[in-house]
């Protein structure tokens, strides 16, 4: 039986999302279109339009905010430290755990030769710049122990090493 165009529509954009196949898709599509739910799926569209239309990154730091500057670089309370990361994600889990009170700097990706990637590429000019601005004591380097995690990190520490802060690199176990 041919399903509407608009359904099928609705069904193959949600495949684009990670981790959603067509029988995921599918599910979800029913359940947005179901009478008892327009409400909810009408708060749903306004939610991704407003994340879509309001958020973006940080001006300092690169975490996600929906103002100029993210409520932690604002925050003045934080410590002179700097958690250098590779996504927001990293962020949000520290911030979970409540155990950090300096703030974050997100790279811009990982040095990467075989994709192309340098060290100008990830913002690292940046981290220079905060350092002297914000007078960061410490640096912790809290990025993958992948091989291009493990080239940023050597890089990491050889710029900063001219820098008179602390340089700390979190264990992997």
């Amino acid at each position: 039986m041919p399903l509407p165009n608009s359904f099928s529509s609705l069904v193959n954009e949600l495949t684009v999302l990670p981790g959603v196949g067509e029988k995921t898709a599918e599910r979800f599509a029913f359940y947005a279109i179901s009478k008892n739910k327009k409400d909810e799926m009408l708060n749903l569209i306004n939610a991704l339009s407003d994340s879509i239309n309001l958020v973006h990154e940080c001006n300092v730091c690169g975490m996600i905010t929906d103002s100029e500057i993210c409520d932690i670089c604002e925050d003045e309370s934080r410590k002179k430290q700097l958690m250098i990361v590779d996504g927001c994600k990293s962020v949000i889990a520290f911030e979970k755990t409540g155990a950090f009170k300096g703030k974050y700097h997100i790279l811009n990706g990982l040095i990467s030769p075989v994709n192309g990637v340098g060290p100008d590429d990830i913002g690292l000019d940046k981290i220079l710049e905060r350092i002297k601005k914000e007078e960061i004591s410490e640096i912790i380097i809290a990025i993958p122990s992948s091989m291009e995690g493990e080239l940023t990190s050597m890089y990491l520490k050889k710029i900063l090493s001219n820098e008179n802060v602390k340089i700390y690199q979190i264990g992997y176990g």
